[in-house]
């Protein structure tokens, strides 16, 4: 039988009674999915999406059953030992909630670990629910490792069916063949299915890939309000940009041969942006990107020793309780 034949409901559990989520006009809702995993780097996706559910007012609903997607040989969930006894696990956590923007606007959030299993069947599902609560627009969001330096603004690439709403965005505008994610499948599918699809993924520093990297996470929700016209808060991920920047900068500026990987990435990246207006690329095949040899052994060594202080920086966005549900700006 067709995996996507089978019947999508046993793959969720749904909230009853389910929260409204038509805006004052009874537009449908945009749907946002932010799936960790394979396009994550800097964990910039998983930031996003913490950080909107924390940030905004939020309602649960629906949750999948992580048992029938998620590989947890390859995603172990943590699981916490007293020095006596294990006494709490972390299980993978797949949801769906219904958040409300800046203005009131609510929206649905798919977040949560990238499933490994069952991805038609998954794609079926999100479908069934689009359908469900009438989505008048999806946007979908990755974050991709780039020969781009910490020190310049992240940037975002775009695409999708809704031309309109990418609106001046970069686009990659290269035909090409690359591993597929869940991310692009939904939007695939969903596509095909007759809703307008955004992809949005941000571009971090390759060699700060495996950190948290909150610009990028804040490029992504800024770039969702110019895509869909949500209002949503980005100040707390700004700041705490702002903060991990300092931190590098300070690092970088006592390292001459680091300081010198930086500065040939700025200028390429200062290249790029003069020649945005003849359609240049940073994934052009004549474009000249430094190689992982390049970076060298000492700024191996530089990311190794201060890996720990750059994955405290962005955890922390949630606002205090009086300004929770709109921006600080």
């Amino acid at each position: 039988m067709d995996e996507r034949s089978q019947d999508p409901r046993e793959l969720y559990d749904l909230e009853f009674p389910a929260p409204a989520v038509y805006s004052a006009d009874g537009d449908g809702p945009v749907l946002i999915h932010a799936l960790e995993g394979y396009a994550d780097a800097g964990h910039a996706v998983a930031l996003a999406a913490t950080h909107l559910r924390e940030a905004l007012e939020s309602e649960l609903v629906a949750t999948f059953n992580a048992d029938e997607l998620i590989d947890y040989r390859s995603r172990r969930p943590t699981i916490s030992f007293s020095g006596e006894k294990f006494d709490g696990i972390e299980m993978h956590q797949l949801t769906v909630h219904a958040v409300r923007d800046n203005s009131g606007v609510p929206f649905l959030l798919l977040d949560g670990p990238e499933p490994d299993l069952r991805w038609e069947q998954f794609t079926t599902a999100i479908s069934a629910l689009a359908e469900r609560f009438n989505v008048s627009q999806v946007v979908g969001l990755n974050s991709i490792p780039m020969a781009v330096p910490h020190t310049r603004p992240a940037s975002i690439t775009a695409h999708g069916n809704d031309s309109d709403s990418i609106g001046d965005l970069n686009r990659w505008g290269n035909p090409m063949k690359l591993p597929a994610s869940v991310s692009m499948l939904l939007e695939l599918r969903l596509g095909e299915a007759g809703y307008r699809t955004v992809g949005l993924s941000a571009h971090v520093p390759h060699y700060l890939a495996q950190s948290n990297y909150p610009g990028a996470s804040a490029a992504l929700l800024e770039a969702i309000g110019q895509a869909s016209g949500l209002d949503l808060p980005v100040t707390a991920l700004e700041n705490a940009a702002e903060e991990m920047r300092a931190q590098i900068d300070g690092e970088v500026a006592s390292n001459a041969e680091v300081a010198s990987v930086v500065t040939s990435l700025e200028n390429q990246y200062d290249a790029y942006m003069r020649a945005k207006n003849e359609q240049a690329s940073l994934l052009a095949a004549d474009q000249e990107m430094p190689s992982g040899d390049e970076l060298g052994a000492e700024f191996e060594k530089f990311l190794a020793e201060h890996a720990a202080e750059f994955d405290g920086l962005g955890e922390n966005t949630e606002p205090d309780d009086d300004t929770r549900g709109r921006d600080l700006s």
